[in-house]
């Protein structure tokens, strides 16, 4: 237990002397929260508390029906909104894995392994960094066009598996496992993918799961595949269709609680994954500037 002048700084129990601190921490939780209370009342309100005056933070009579018009104007235009959301699902979750996969082994790569050419590699990764994806917009559309990929999954996964700042992330990561704990495992016969797998992979687990969450939050919110890539719309992401409200309601005005129906189950998945993940993005945060 850590002590300072006498004051216990972390106790293992409620003790008085911290009562100062959560005088300051729960107003400030208070307020940081407002804005996820304020969008889930916003979405179970009816059409007279939407544009009430003056307006009302909190829902004071309940509906679900902003939710039914969402899913009744997606059936109407001939595609179910389960297909949206059948879509998501795959490209996401496909798409994650794939992206903690590359990510990991080419940094274990760039950071234990030797080969030619491997700073080369580190550099044109680090200057990735620097470029927008509207920069590279042109270029990507001509090979995926050139590669058939035009209408497919595929088309809404590859462009984003590649995560430079995940791999820079993770590099240095692994940058701080000791090269005797390697050498040792290699001297008892394992092989590079046992290493990696058993050693690595536990050891950088808060860095991967940093990246798992940005790759969750690019994918799951991503409008520009379905946009630049899809002509079938039956292909076509939940965040495009969403994109897309303001257009088949026909008044933004009288839309608004389908919009904020569909802001809300935007919004859910990428903090759920938060929530579980934010005590090993924590450790990352701890951890990334240790040497």
């Amino acid at each position: 237990m850590a002590k300072f002048q006498g004051i216990n700084i972390n106790p293992a129990r409620y003790h008085k002397s911290q009562l100062k601190f959560y005088l300051v921490l729960i107003p400030m939780a208070l307020f940081i929260a407002l804005p996820i209370i304020f969008i889930v009342s916003h979405a179970f309100k009816p059409e007279n508390e939407l544009f009430a005056y003056p307006p009302r933070f909190f829902v004071r009579v309940p509906t679900l029906q902003n939710f039914r018009d969402l899913v009744s104007i997606a059936n109407e235009s001939g595609i179910p909104f389960s297909r949206y959301l059948f879509n998501s699902l795959i490209v996401t979750v496909f798409g994650v894995f794939l992206s903690v996969l590359f990510t990991s082994t080419a940094a274990y790569a760039l950071s234990k392994l030797k080969f030619k050419g491997k700073k080369v590699l580190f550099e044109i990764n680090t200057i990735a960094l620097m470029f927008v994806p509207i920069a590279v917009t042109i270029p990507r559309y001509l090979i995926i066009a050139n590669m058939g990929m035009i209408d497919s999954y595929w088309v809404l996964i590859l462009p984003l598996i590649a995560m430079p700042v995940g791999l820079f992330l993770v590099k240095q990561f692994i940058d701080q496992t000791p090269d005797e704990l390697i050498e040792s495992a290699k001297i008892d016969g394992a092989s590079e993918m046992q290493i990696f797998f058993k050693i690595i992979v536990p050891i950088v687990a808060p860095a991967l799961a940093t990246v798992g969450i940005l790759a969750f939050q690019l994918l799951w919110n991503d409008t520009s595949g379905s946009s630049l890539y899809i002509n079938d719309e039956r292909m076509k992401t939940l965040a495009f269709y969403f994109s897309t409200l303001g257009a088949r309601t026909g008044n933004t005005i009288a839309g608004q609680g389908v919009l904020a129906a569909a802001s809300l189950i935007t919004f859910v998945p990428n903090i759920v994954i938060f929530i579980f993940l934010q005590s090993r993005v924590m450790n990352t945060m701890a951890h990334s500037g240790i040497k």
